[in-house]
């Protein structure tokens, strides 16, 4: 039988959590509530894919333990931004091909400023060695000089990434789970503090503690009160251009067409977007790589497009207003994906919505992320 999305669950998603709150509860809990928006008891589980920077020295066979599940099928994903659409390519497989016949999927950490600290200065040996050395405090430098390059070689303007940020945070407020729910002015955006030009503090994901998770099964386990969501096709990239590259252009690139040709619909066919938004500018290369700007005509875009929300791009205020749990941003996409296709997106919910695209990015190696992957789901019928 084909794979399907049939619950999600979120937890914390807080800037401040309580002495009793950490990434193993934010993880427990968030597993409780996709069981519990699933209609299914944790018996029901056989398999585990987890992904946390901030749970070790547990590896995930320790958190199956901790959650009590005994397992058929379990993968740990270190892959950040793009662990979630890994996870789930792996979970569909894992489903049709027989090796489980529930497999939770969560991601998710608690962000002190200890663990941001901790997690800047070493994500990987090319930034321990060669990029913190320089006074390096974290990837807003980096984006910075990126941003700067999209904007020479696109047009695009400071308003016109306040145009996506501005958006982003009209549908927050229709998400309870999102950190930043006022309203944003472009006058706010523009007259921001700068982080790292031209970044200012709306331009830079706000860390926050929580986790996400979703329940990949088969069609027949979906509650009666929730449509399945199906995964027409899922393609993914890894280290594409080996950081050779400007960063404006990400693996998704490479993929894209694959990606459409697998899944039997076009971009202009998609209701919706839930793409990684950790900087905006990666929000416009994504969605350029995915053939989804005519022409490549960003500025046009974010003009005619998303300030006017005649196209729907993270509807849950994505991680720039909904804030960015650790390793959990790589999932939060696919979570307002689903909920949107299964029609229980509350006040944000885009009317009708039967396709959506979902993308993850990020993992930067040296200069700019290394991995992307992207999937496009399905109400069934």
């Amino acid at each position: 039988m084909r794979a399907a999305i049939i619950g999600t669950g979120e937890a914390g998603y807080t800037r401040h959590p309580t002495p009793q709150q950490s990434t193993h509860t934010f993880l427990r809990d968030a597993v409780v509530n996709a069981l519990k928006d699933a209609q299914l008891k944790l018996s029901d589980v056989d398999g585990l894919a987890i992904c946390s920077f901030s749970m070790e020295p547990d590896k995930a066979v320790d958190m199956a333990w901790r959650f009590g599940m005994s397992l058929r099928w379990l993968l740990q994903d270190t892959n950040g931004g793009a662990s979630g659409i890994n996870m789930l390519g792996h979970a569909m497989r894992g489903v049709e091909a027989g090796a489980a016949s529930v497999i939770v999927v969560v991601s998710g950490d608690a962000m002190t400023p200890e663990n941001v600290a901790k997690l800047s200065s070493n994500y990987n040996r090319a930034i321990r060695d060669h990029v913190a050395p320089l006074g390096h405090s974290g990837p807003n430098s980096l984006f910075a000089m990126l941003t700067q390059r999209q904007m020479a070689k696109t047009g695009l303007t400071r308003e016109d990434y306040g145009q996506l940020v501005v958006s982003q945070r009209r549908w927050a407020a229709g998400n309870p789970g999102a950190v930043y729910r006022e309203p944003l002015t472009m006058d706010q955006y523009l007259g921001a503090a700068m982080i790292a030009d031209p970044l200012t503090r709306y331009d830079c994901v706000p860390s926050v503690s929580g986790a996400s998770a979703i329940v990949v099964s088969t069609d027949d386990r979906a509650p009666s009160n929730r449509a399945p969501v199906r995964i027409r096709a899922l393609r993914q990239s890894f280290n594409y251009d080996n950081q050779q590259g400007e960063g404006l252009v990400t693996g998704l690139s490479k993929v894209s067409g694959d990606l459409w040709n697998a899944a039997g619909v076009s971009p202009s066919d998609i209701d919706l977007a839930s793409v990684y938004d950790d900087y905006p500018a990666m929000v416009f290369a994504q969605l350029n790589d995915l053939q989804m700007i005519a022409g490549g005509d960003m500025p046009k875009f974010a003009r005619d497009n998303i300030a006017t929300k005649k196209f729907p791009i993270n509807t849950s205020g994505g991680l720039l207003s909904a804030g960015q749990a650790g390793a959990a941003g790589g999932l939060n996409g696919t979570v307002e994906a689903v909920r949107q296709l299964q029609h229980c997106a509350g006040d944000r919910q885009v009317p009708n919505a039967r396709l959506a695209v979902a993308s993850g990015y990020g993992m930067v190696l040296y200069r700019y992320g290394a991995c992307a992957g992207a999937a496009v789901l399905e109400r069934a019928s």
